[in-house]
């Protein structure tokens, strides 16, 4: 699967700067409560983001797009969002608050619970085929 993502993420890359980054896994993770862990991940998440950073949480509380609303939602951040776009996934129980709070929004891939890899897929392909949409090219069908 990770050569796939990889794949969509070059395809991406012809468009627009695209890179994944990945935040380990809290220590002592399953000494942790629920709580305890989002905040643990939450702290390592703000760590790496920037303050300039415009971070939309992949959140299955958040609005979800078709892939045509999608595409033309990217179309308007490339216009509107001056620094860099992050999006971010969260861990096994989602987000802490901070997370929330930090974030100027949330959009749902689905209300259905995926793995990170498979979101990782999912999103990474959508993304490719908003970009293809926005250029009026035959990848996406409807």
């Amino acid at each position: 699967m990770s050569q796939i993502i990889e794949d969509y993420r070059k395809r991406v890359n012809y468009y627009i700067p695209f890179d994944m980054r990945t935040v380990p896994d809290p220590k002592n993770r399953k000494n942790l409560s629920e709580k305890e862990q989002k905040t643990e991940e939450a702290i390592l998440l703000l760590k790496s983001l920037q303050p300039s950073d415009h971070v939309v949480l992949l959140d299955d509380k958040g609005k979800q797009y078709r892939s045509t609303e999608f595409a033309r939602y990217m179309e308007k951040k490339s216009h509107t969002v001056s620094r860099q776009l992050v999006f971010v996934v969260g861990g096994p129980y989602g987000f802490a608050t901070e997370m929330y709070d930090r974030a100027a929004e949330t959009i749902s891939l689905s209300k259905m619970t995926f793995t990170h890899q498979m979101i990782r897929l999912i999103f990474t392909e959508q993304l490719y085929r908003a970009m293809t949409i926005t250029h009026n090219e035959p990848y996406h069908h409807e």
